[in-house]
């Protein structure tokens, strides 16, 4: 089975977060829900408070297969400026595992050097900060390890991407028919 981590701060869009770690646990993917912040419980951009599984440090993150951050303001601010969480993401590239990031996050890749070379996208306004990236104007975009999406109205389809990857086609097509979701990927 595989493993993911949604990693969340003060600010994070919950519906981006939330419609990833529900659609992925419906196609029985282990999913972990850490904060940066330092407390379990986030507030969300729309003041919803989260209370995550877990705050950064209880993992090394070494078992995952997939690293996914959620946009948001300024939840995508705070996880671009948690040192731990760049190491992690630093080192996920390295190994060739999969990073994901959905609205105005993928610019925390971008402010790491993650996306040279790579296609990507983002929520509009965000595109400069995709540093090194050639920017694909699609609601998802996968290169590589590399998914990215453009924003909250993109979450099921950026979702059931992931899932994709995981888990595979037949697993997507069933959580789509399960929530009466007609994605374009399937």
């Amino acid at each position: 089975m595989s493993k993911v981590y949604v990693f969340m701060a003060d600010g994070t869009e919950e519906v981006e977060a939330l419609t990833v770690v529900d659609l992925l646990r419906r196609a029985g993917v282990a999913v972990t829900t850490v904060s940066v912040m330092e407390r379990e419980e986030i507030v969300s951009s729309h003041n919803i408070g989260i209370r995550t599984d877990e705050m950064f440090g209880a993992s090394d993150y070494a078992d995952g297969d997939m690293l996914v951050l959620p946009g948001g303001m300024p939840g995508t601010t705070h996880l671009k400026e948690h040192e731990g969480l760049q190491k992690v993401l630093k080192k996920y590239e390295k190994d060739g595992k999969y990073l994901a990031a959905i609205c105005a996050a993928p610019s925390v890749f971008g402010s790491n050097g993650l996306l040279s070379g790579k296609q990507a996208i983002c929520y509009p306004g965000f595109e400069e900060q995709l540093t090194g990236a050639e920017i694909v104007n699609k609601n998802v975009v996968h290169d590589g390890q590399f998914i990215t999406s453009k924003g909250l109205g993109t979450a099921i389809d950026f979702s059931l991407t992931l899932i994709e990857i995981l888990a595979g086609s037949e697993a997507a097509a069933n959580v789509a028919r399960g929530v009466q979701y007609q994605a374009s990927i399937i």
